[in-house]
């Protein structure tokens, strides 16, 4: 694994350090509604402002296209910050400029300060080396906690640590540690499950794990594409018919690199995409001219979840089937208990990324007992792609 200086290579005492954090979190009714991403940089705010510095905080909310809009203030974040980080947390109403500089310099040794949306300005996104400038003129160090957004050339996320001596959080760093557990030194065999709709939106990704790992199980929508490419009626199910050369591209790949596809052995099939519709369990052979494959059947469950006893690590990027209706959960929630039995066993190392994937593991209830769930969702997938993430790099010692 590359090497990242961390918090323990910081002397934080008196030292005005800029923490770039992501609190693009989701509102309703005025107030804060998941404070997941704010809970997992309170471990980098607390011990940076029990060391002694001037915690400074750079963060995103929403898309105000480099201009200054009310409505995208982070201001309204700071109750939920102050109330998770057990600490007073003062807000500026700019992030460079006048404004900033003088709450920064009212600000003593252990104080926390939340300034404004750095997407206020163009510069941000484009990276522009004045506004990473007058960033930095309100540091003496950088410390990114901000995996989610890494994957943004951006000033606040890669152009600072350019100009400022550069740090991973506590949050980065434990989402690097996961990371390289999973694809960069993992302990094999690995196996990876790629589910979701379409494989169009995933061909980087599956191109990318068949060269990595040992064991890929393919499931969702985008199964029905490779089952299509392998000659099988899927019926009126979600699938890309025009991407068939591309699926048998990645299972040739798949063959040369020494990497076993994982396909579903049988399907539950309904006539309507709707919660509680008619169903029932059919053989591949045997799907309906008027059916719609919406989970993988009890064989297919089976078989991921025996490809999983062989397994030592784990990487899971999307549900198996229509996992927001029911009965359709079924076998994502199956095999994610499987997982998480093998996890607490001691026996495979779980991390599991995106959406809909943590979505899928908390309606399981087994999204405590995964390693590691990175709440990351373009970052996650961009890195399964494997593609080098700006906001990493530039931290590299």
């Amino acid at each position: 694994m590359a090497k990242f200086r961390t918090l323990d290579d910081i002397d934080a005492n008196a030292k005005r350090v800029l923490v770039r954090v992501d609190l693009n979190v989701p509102f309703k009714d005025g107030a804060v509604s998941d404070d997941t991403r704010i809970r997992a940089v309170v471990p980098t705010i607390a011990e940076l402002s029990d060391k002694g510095a001037k915690v400074i905080l750079l963060a995103h909310f929403g898309r105000p296209k480099g201009k200054r809009d009310a409505s995208q203030s982070l201001e309204a974040v700071v109750p939920a910050l102050a109330k998770d980080l057990g600490r007073p947390v003062a807000f500026a109403g700019d992030c460079i400029g006048e404004t900033a500089k003088a709450a920064v310099d009212n600000m003593v040794p252990g104080d926390v300060l939340l300034l404004e949306n750095t997407r206020f300005y163009a510069g941000e996104e484009g990276n522009d080396p004045d506004f990473v400038k007058a960033l930095a003129a309100n540091g003496d160090l950088y410390v990114n906690d901000a995996f989610s957004a890494a994957h943004r050339a951006h000033a606040s996320t890669e152009g600072l640590a350019h100009v400022l001596p550069a740090f991973a959080g506590r949050s980065m760093q434990a989402e690097l540690d996961a990371l390289d557990k999973a694809l960069g030194s993992p302990t094999r065999p690995v196996a990876a499950i790629v589910g979701g709709a379409k494989v169009s939106s995933k061909i980087d990704l599956l191109e990318n794990l068949v060269a990595k790992v040992d064991i890929l199980v393919i499931g969702g929508g985008m199964a029905n594409t490779f089952l299509a490419a392998r000659g099988i009626d899927v019926g009126k199910s979600l699938c890309e018919h025009d991407l068939a050369d591309t699926a048998r591209r990645i299972v040739k790949a798949a063959d040369a690199a020494g990497c076993r596809i994982v396909l579903p052995d049988d399907a539950v099939v309904a006539e309507a995409f709707a919660a509680n519709a008619p169903n029932s369990v059919v053989a591949l052979d045997a799907v309906p001219a008027n059916g719609m494959i919406l989970d993988v059947g009890p064989k297919s469950v089976a078989a991921v979840s025996a490809a999983l006893e062989q397994a030592k690590t784990l990487v899971w990027n999307g549900p198996l089937g229509a996992f927001e209706l029911t009965p359709f959960d079924r076998g994502t929630v199956a095999v994610a208990k499987k997982a998480a039995e093998l996890t607490k066993a001691g026996s495979l190392v779980s991390i599991a990324g995106g959406g809909d994937t943590v979505a899928a593991l908390h309606h399981a209830g087994v999204a405590g007992s995964f390693s590691y769930i990175s709440t990351a969702g373009g970052a996650f997938l961009e890195w399964m792609e494997g593609k080098p993430l700006p906001g990493v790099e530039a931290l590299k010692a």
